[in-house]
């Protein structure tokens, strides 16, 4: 960390140190200063991905959608059809039909997230009002697409900052706690009502493009939030599971987990055997290397292989292969 901001939180625990009562050894005067230090680097990490959110996705609504009255999916997309039909400022419809939301955010999502939210939606709504994003083309199919692709970008890394600038998945979160439907249908019936609307008032095309706005906008929020590679979670059980262990390390350059189980396939009576679960995470494009060297060690591997959203620390970096004592 910069030396200035480290002298800064020296400080900070200093007065918070002298305000309570009690003396402290240094071990813990050294973890506050490094917990605060952590909380500082996150912070400044999530108000960056923030405005680069906001700035990507008022790129997105000036430069694309708002000069030819396309509209997207979420509460953006309604607020862009209201503000072509009425005329009103779409600074202040975002403000206005995000503030319910926001305030749902905060009882069911905590107060830091529903602040970050504020934020993130203000500096959208000033950003859009007093930016000036050219036009950046006239063809409707290049405006669907990228205008999607910077307003998904936006929320997208907006969302990294733990933060929202379209309150509809907050939406989807709170009715799906209280129904058996899951958050993505309630975000898809939504979006149908808005495009449907759109059909209706505006017209069938500018309801198409919006469908086309809508997918681009979505499956770059999802390329945002689970990052560019794909990660699955592998676990394998089998009898050779030492060996198995030993060829994700050197062969592979994976780390992996080993629990401690039992065979549950045992008949009243029997005694179970215990077995070693081997646990990795890999990319999606090494799952066919991790399958052919577990093959050569064991055919009858019992394999689960699950979708990882995202993941951090440990071997996640493939490591260079080295040569391990046996």
């Amino acid at each position: 960390m910069i030396p200035f901001f480290k002298t800064i939180i020296v400080n900070v625990v200093k007065n918070r140190r002298k305000n309570k009562t009690g003396a402290k050894p240094l071990e813990s005067f050294d973890k506050s200063v490094t917990n605060l230090e952590v909380e500082v680097t996150h912070e400044l990490s999530d108000l960056f991905y923030l405005l680069l959110g906001v700035l990507s996705a008022s790129f997105g609504l000036r430069g694309f959608l708002m000069p030819s009255a396309f509209i997207d999916g979420g509460v953006t997309g309604v607020s862009l059809m209201i503000n072509e039909l009425t005329g009103i400022g779409l600074s202040f419809l975002l403000v206005c039909f995000n503030l319910p939301f926001i305030i749902l955010a905060y009882f069911s999502i905590g107060k830091r997230f529903a602040i970050k939210s504020v934020m993130g939606i203000v500096l959208l709504s000033i950003a859009v009002a007093f930016i000036p994003f050219p036009q950046i083309t006239d063809d409707k199919i290049l405006i669907a697409a990228f205008g999607g692709l910077f307003l998904g970008l936006g929320i997208g890394l907006a969302i990294r900052g733990g933060a929202i600038i379209d309150g509809t998945e907050v939406l989807a979160i709170f009715i799906s706690r209280k129904t058996s439907l899951t958050v993505g249908n309630v975000i898809m019936i939504f979006n149908v009502i808005i495009f449907m609307t759109a059909a209706y008032f505006l017209s069938t095309e500018v309801a198409l493009y919006a469908i086309l706005t809508y997918f681009a906008a979505s499956k770059t929020v999802d390329f945002v939030i689970d990052g560019i590679e794909e990660f699955m979670g592998i676990t394998i059980i089998s009898e050779n599971s030492e060996e198995i262990r030993l060829a994700i390390i050197e062969k592979m350059g994976r780390g992996c987990t080993i629990f401690k189980a039992e065979n549950g396939f045992s008949k009243n009576g029997e005694t179970r055997r215990p077995v070693d679960v081997v646990y990795t995470v890999i990319t999606r494009l090494e799952m066919s290397k991790l399958k052919t060297e577990v093959d050569k060690i064991d055919t009858q591997a019992f394999m689960i292989m699950t979708s990882v959203k995202d993941a951090k620390g440990g071997m996640i970096k493939k490591k260079p292969i080295k040569k391990f004592d046996k």
